[in-house]
C-alpha cells in the first residue's frame, strides 16, 4: 500500500530529472509510488528514469495536453494522494513529502501546494515571481484558486470525480481547484513543502509559455478584459519593483537588461494570449500579476527546521555519463 503517488510529467529532462528521483528516495515518507509520464522524449530521459523505481508511461505528442498527461498518470495512481512535480525540480529537504501532505488531515482540504524558489542559474525576475507566488508563510485555508501543479497534491478520490480538463493550453491546475473551491473543498499553501524549480527558458519559451496560460485563463475566469493599457502598466511597475530589489540586493547592475527583457516577454505574452481574457478578481490579479511589495531585504527563503537538508552532491542519481 501506498502513501501517495508522485506524477512527473516529461519531456528530454536528462538534466534535472535524476535528482528529482533521488530527492524522492531520501524521503521521510518511504511507500512512494513514481509514475512518470513522458511526452516523446529523444535523450536520455527514460534511461534515468528507468534505473529508479519508476513506472514509465508515454503519452504522444500529438496527444499531449498538460491535463491529459495528468490524467494519464492519475489513471494509473494507486496512493491515496497523488502529488505532482515538474521533472525540473528537487526537492530541499526530506521532509517534502511529509510536509506537503500533512494538511490532508482535515478532510475538507482538496489540494495542497508548496513553495517554490530557483537555483543559481534562475533569472532574477523569475525569482521575484516565485518569491510573489510562494511567500514564506503557509496558508492552511486560501480563499483564491492560485496553485502551482510543478509542486502540488490532490486527493485521488476528488480526482476521480473531476478529472484535469484535456482541452486547456495551460493552468489546468487552476481550473481544478476552482472547481474543488466550488464543490465545496478547501485549498491549502505550505511553504515548508520546498523545492527549487529550475526554469533556464529562452525569450521566446518565456513569451510563448505566458501566452498560452493567458489563452487558458481567459477559458477558465471571466470578469475585466487584460487591455493594452493593462500591459503597459504591469510591465512598468514590475520592472521598477525588480529594479528596486535587485538595488538592495545589489545585483541591479547585471541584470538592468534581463530584467525588462524578461518582464516584456512575460507580459508581452500575457497580452497577446488574452486580448480579451477576464481575470477572475482581485485577488487573484494581485497575486498573477502585481509585483512584491517595496519592503527591505528578504530572509533568505529557507524555513527553520524543514527537515534535513538533501545533499545532492555527494548523492549519485544513476544518470548516464552524457558528453
Amino acid at each position: 500500500m501506498f502513501d501517495c503517488s508522485v506524477i512527473i510529467r516529461c519531456c528530454n529532462e536528462e538534466k534535472h530529472i535524476g535528482r528529482l528521483l533521488t530527492g524522492i528516495k531520501e524521503q521521510t515518507i518511504r511507500k512512494v509510488q513514481i509514475i512518470v509520464v513522458d511526452s516523446g522524449s529523444t535523450d536520455h530521459t527514460l534511461e534515468i528514469a528507468s534505473r529508479h523505481p519508476a513506472e514509465i508511461l508515454r503519452i504522444p505528442p500529438r496527444e499531449f495536453s498538460f491535463g491529459r498527461s495528468l490524467n494519464l498518470g492519475c489513471g494509473n495512481a494507486k496512493g491515496p494522494f497523488i502529488v505532482m512535480a515538474s521533472a525540473h525540480v528537487y526537492p530541499v529537504y526530506n521532509t517534502w513529502l511529509e510536509r506537503l501532505l500533512t494538511p490532508f488531515s482535515q478532510k475538507e482540504i482538496a489540494l495542497v501546494y508548496g513553495k517554490q524558489r530557483g537555483d543559481e542559474t534562475t533569472r532574477y525576475s523569475e525569482r521575484q515571481v516565485f518569491a510573489k507566488w510562494f511567500p514564506d508563510q503557509s496558508n492552511p485555508n486560501q480563499e483564491h484558486p492560485f496553485c502551482n501543479n510543478a509542486n502540488a497534491a490532490i486527493r485521488r478520490e476528488l480526482w476521480e470525480k473531476m478529472p484535469y480538463n484535456e482541452a486547456l493550453t495551460g493552468l489546468e491546475d487552476l481550473d481544478w481547484a476552482q472547481r474543488a473551491i466550488r464543490s465545496g473543498h478547501q485549498l491549502a499553501y505550505c511553504a515548508e513543502a520546498e523545492v527549487i524549480h529550475i526554469h533556464n527558458e529562452t525569450p521566446s519559451r518565456i513569451y510563448n509559455r505566458y501566452r498560452r496560460e493567458a489563452i487558458a485563463f481567459k477559458r477558465i475566469f471571466s470578469n475585466e478584459p487584460f487591455r493594452f493599457g493593462t500591459f503597459l502598466n504591469l510591465l512598468s511597475r514590475n520592472i521598477l519593483s525588480d529594479y528596486y530589489h535587485a538595488s538592495l540586493d545589489h545585483c541591479l547592475r547585471k541584470n538592468v537588461v534581463l530584467i525588462p527583457l524578461f518582464r516584456l516577454m512575460q507580459f508581452w505574452g500575457t497580452y497577446r494570449g488574452s486580448v480579451q481574457s477576464r481575470p477572475l478578481d482581485n485577488k487573484l490579479r494581485q497575486t498573477f500579476y502585481y509585483p512584491r511589495k517595496l519592503t527591505q531585504l528578504d530572509l533568505d527563503g529557507h524555513i527553520l527546521s524543514n527537515g534535513q537538508p538533501i545533499d545532492y552532491s555527494s548523492k549519485k542519481q544513476e544518470g548516464p555519463s552524457i558528453g
